[in-house]
């Protein structure tokens, strides 16, 4: 297992190296204040950890709370412990895999409105896993089916697998990410759900404060908190989508840092500034476009390879700076994850679909579509949801498909799309593995609304389970990448999805603020502001 574990860091740190801005941690004497997060939305969306997927709702999470393992700060896919005391080991019993799981102890959650601050115990970690194992109580459920989870002590448990996985796998499923953050039992039962929904308890380096909907989220610092006292005395997420406003805000020094755009001429705008920095970081996210293979017009294979067809990655890299973006060419992308097709990979498989709208026009015809059709379809208030809905309607208007774009909130979004089936829908992710990208997006257990599991299959793709399963279990490195490949060699060539293109996160700091770590990537979509972020005062 070493090995393998050595292969896959290696792996990661080279597939992650990039550049980054570090300062100096900040000294005792300089730390305090209010961090002023100012972010692109009007609204929070799910102040339960476990549905965290807008980004700010990522951001939420990642600061009031903690995972068994964590990606380490600033520098992910690289795991390290957390409120584990290390990294878990496992054997083999009887052909089941048993993973043991020693926690830190001393590790406290926040003071509530219904609880005292109170110890971290093995029956919290238990109570998360499971609550995470619940479709009706995490949107990740998928992640967690099958773990049976046995208690050893106060600050000891085993976590039994039915069929063995590699470590590669079960570790993100640990971490400070989707299913894997840590809830406070005796809170959310004292509490009842629906409270905690709206006062979510944790115990991570900032503590829940208030939220004033539609203006901000306050957070405060957490004094117990196991790593140290943070140097912030809090953390305001203000709710600001309008662009100008965010740039105002930190340049007039009513914000600390803004949610940067990825419009052309924006990052060397505003480096012109001598106060402000630009920080650019990732994978941010990958933007693919899932067709639905089980509701007209694009049940209809001849439909989907027509819209495929008619799309050119190059009208969607155009909306944004070369600096953040380039194209992709499967689900799984090759440039930064194993398991991915490369652009060369896709052309010779001819899987890569370039711009035909001839070829295009001519499958309509075929599937008896000879004027077009009208599609009815919902985005996000955010610039990226928007520039993708719109570039893809102005490029299938071409061949006769007419686009009703509606624009709601992004939290509403995310809701609707997973609630009501969508022709078509552009969702733009990032995933720790190959397994996560396929498990959650092509298989069926992960359909939304029918699926047994519902996640993000808004392809509504049920013909590959067995190849994601296969590749699951399969410990060794090489035959697990071919058999992810073999995957996404299904999926395209049945236009399931059609990648587009990844983006780099960008966010602007003034320049006395330091987030006390390297920023290389993260899977919290945000630079993160942790125990040892701090703004500089000299």
């Amino acid at each position: 297992m070493k090995k393998i574990l050595g292969l896959f860091w290696l792996l990661s740190s080279c597939l992650f190296m990039e550049a980054f801005y570090f300062n100096p941690p900040c000294k005792a004497a300089q730390s305090g204040g209010v961090l002023r997060f100012g972010v692109q939305v009007s609204a929070m969306g799910n102040l339960d950890p476990h549905f965290a997927a807008a980004s700010q709702d990522r951001a939420l999470a990642d600061m009031v709370f903690n995972g068994l393992l964590r990606y380490v700060p600033g520098n992910a896919p690289q795991i390290e412990p957390d409120l584990a005391v290390d990294m878990p080991d496992f054997r083999m019993e009887k052909g089941k895999q048993v993973w043991t799981i020693n926690l830190r102890k001393g590790v406290y959650f926040h003071p509530g409105p219904a609880t005292p601050a109170h110890e971290m115990t093995a029956d919290d970690v238990i109570f998360s896993i499971k609550k995470s194992a619940d479709k009706k109580f995490c949107a990740y459920a998928g992640e967690y089916a099958g773990m049976a989870v046995k208690k050893r002590g106060d600050y000891g448990l085993e976590i039994t697998l039915e069929k063995p996985i590699s470590s590669i796998l079960f570790f993100p499923k640990l971490t400070n990410y989707g299913g894997g953050f840590i809830v406070s039992k005796q809170a959310v039962e004292t509490m009842g759900y629906e409270r905690f929904k709206s006062h979510p308890i944790g115990t991570g380096p900032f503590a829940f404060q208030k939220l004033l909907p539609g203006r901000k989220l306050s957070l405060r610092a957490n004094s117990q908190y196991f790593r140290g006292i943070p140097k912030l005395t809090g953390v305001e997420i203000l709710f600001i989508p309008g662009l100008k406003d965010r740039e105002d805000g930190l340049r007039q020094g009513r914000l600390d840092v803004i949610t940067g755009s990825a419009e052309k001429g924006w990052i060397d705008a505003m480096e012109k500034e001598n106060s402000i920095i630009v920080d650019t970081h990732g994978v941010g996210e990958v933007g693919t476009l899932h067709l639905n293979t089980q509701m007209k017009p694009t049940d209809d294979i001849r439909v989907r390879r027509a819209i495929a067809y008619a799309l050119n990655r190059n009208g969607f890299l155009s909306t944004t700076s070369p600096l953040l973006s380039g194209p992709v060419f499967s689900p799984v992308p090759a440039q930064f994850l194993p398991g991915g097709l490369s652009k060369k990979d896709a052309r010779i498989l001819k899987l890569d679909y370039p711009q035909d709208l001839g070829k295009a026009k001519k499958l309509l015809i075929e599937a008896g579509y000879p004027h077009g059709f009208s599609l009815d379809l919902i985005t996000s208030e955010k610039r990226v949801y928007k520039n993708y809905y719109f570039v893809m309607k102005n490029q299938l208007a071409k061949i006769g498909i007419t686009c009703n774009i509606t624009i709601d909130t992004h939290a509403n979004m995310h809701k609707k799309i997973r609630n009501h089936p969508q022709p078509l829908v552009i969702y733009p992710a990032w995933r720790p593995n190959a397994d996560a990208y396929l498990t959650r997006f092509f298989h069926s257990d992960a359909i939304i609304v029918k699926g047994s599991s519902p996640d993000t299959n808004f392809s509504h793709y049920d013909k590959i389970d067995k190849l994601i399963e296969a590749a699951r279990l399969t410990i060794d490195p090489v035959t697990q990448v071919n058999l992810w490949i073999q995957t996404q060699i299904r999926i395209l060539d049945e236009v399931a999805a059609f990648p587009i293109m990844f983006t780099r996160q960008c966010y602007a700091r003034k320049i006395d603020v330091d987030y006390g770590h390297r920023l290389v990537s993260t899977m919290a979509l945000y630079p993160q502001f942790t125990e040892n972020t701090c703004i500089k005062h000299e």
